[in-house]
């Protein structure tokens, strides 16, 4: 990865950076990938306490179409979760409406808001955490912290403490790199101030001209417990029909 031959200089000036700063770069790093579509195909990998682990593939679809971001979590192997599908639909300005299909209930049922803060089908990953991939930088206000080195790459280190008293997490503190803008490593907070769950960037990839997050690790540190998600599909701006983002396809696993 590019070095920032300029780190040394710019961390003594790092003290001035102002709130706009702040605002700039997070809004950069989640806006960096422009796409229509993406569409994926990843295994899951989660890791218990004890360290054995249990393998999950799921297909995951999203667009942003006309100020509203959708996506579609679809569960494939192994047969215990098998046809398991989420869906998330968030309108600018609004909140998430979520939804979950669960076969052994053979129903669709709405995620409540009050659910943010439990576990994904049995990942570390939350309902917010999910749903926070679509968030918006103007959800939270940032402060420029410090600069920062993490696994030799320069970043910007940012706290962003969410302005909706609802989310999960008092705040998040940012490890962004300089040169790609990549969120190498995310630390969430709960509502007490602790430090509860670290995520972070392992691999990234050049996928059709895109600097692209292949191996994302989320940790509880709690638990002692991960969640790996591995891409091997991934696809930029593909066609996807408009009715795989509905309660329809939710329930059937079909396109009308």
């Amino acid at each position: 990865m590019k070095r920032c031959s300029l780190f040394i200089v710019a961390a003594l000036f790092a003290a001035s950076l102002t709130a706009q700063d702040a605002d700039s770069v997070i809004k950069a790093s989640r806006d960096r990938i422009s796409a229509d579509t993406i569409s994926t195909r990843s295994l899951m990998v989660i890791t218990a306490k004890d360290g054995s682990t249990t393998e999950r593939l799921l297909d995951q679809y999203a667009n942003d179409i006309d100020d509203t971001k959708s996506t579609m979590i679809v569960f494939q192997k192994p047969t215990s979760v098998a046809g398991t599908r989420f869906l998330t639909i968030e309108k600018k300005g609004g909140s998430d409406d979520r939804w979950i299909f669960l076969p052994a209930l053979g129903k669709v049922r709405r995620v409540a808001s009050s659910e943010g803060s439990a576990r994904f089908v049995g990942t570390d990953f939350s309902y917010d955490d999910i749903s926070s991939v679509n968030r918006a930088a103007s959800a939270d206000t940032h402060t420029m912290l410090k600069e920062e080195s993490i696994r030799g790459t320069p970043c910007h280190v940012i706290e962003s403490i969410p302005k909706d008293s609802g989310f999960q997490y008092s705040k998040l503190i940012s490890w962004i790199a300089k040169d790609s803008l990549v969120s190498e490593r995310i630390e969430l907070y709960d509502r007490k101030g602790n430090h509860v769950k670290t995520v972070e960037i392992l691999e990234t990839k050049e996928v059709q001209g895109r600097l692209s997050p292949m191996v994302t690790k989320m940790s509880t540190l709690a638990d002692g417990t991960s969640t790996e998600i591995r891409v091997q599909i991934l696809k930029y701006d593909d066609p996807i029909p408009a009715g795989v983002f509905t309660t329809n396809f939710l329930s059937t696993g079909r396109v009308r």
